[in-house]
């Protein structure tokens, strides 16, 4: 199965990208949206995820990957929640803004512009490769 590409979001000041780092791993839990839910439920081993610090900062910060299956979250006791565990992968050499992809033409159809409220949603093969490009100095 081809892998994915998502986005994640994250208040800097709840778990920014560098305590990240410094932990070398994370369950990523806590998304209430359903849709989101329905993303995050979708995450396979292997999948490449950007890391988007909300809040003040608004921008792509980072890439990490999935190390397993989403999977039911144990603190759910409805089990309708799902998580998955991520570990980083590095971080960007230059954040790439919100405002950046917003005036990126190439971005009109990305989740992150269309449905910005969104805190995990998927990202294609190209608009990876054009906030990799983006983000190198």
């Amino acid at each position: 199965m081809a892998c994915m590409n998502w986005l994640f979001k994250e208040e800097p000041n709840h778990y920014g990208f560098d305590a990240f780092l410094a932990d070398g791993s994370t369950v990523w839990s806590g998304v209430k949206n359903p849709v989101a839910q329905k993303n995050l439920r979708s995450v396979n081993k292997g999948d490449r995820v950007f890391y988007y610090h909300t809040g003040d900062e608004k921008a792509v910060v980072g890439i990490a990957k999935a190390t397993c299956d989403a999977y039911p979250d144990p603190k759910d006791t409805t089990g309708k929640a799902f998580v998955v565990d991520i570990a980083p992968v590095k971080k960007l050499a230059r954040p790439v803004t919100l405002k950046a992809i917003k005036a990126d033409a190439s971005f009109e159809d990305f989740a992150l512009v269309r449905i910005s409220r969104l805190s995990v949603m998927p990202v294609s093969d190209k608009e990876w490769a054009r906030i990799e490009k983006m983000s190198a100095v």
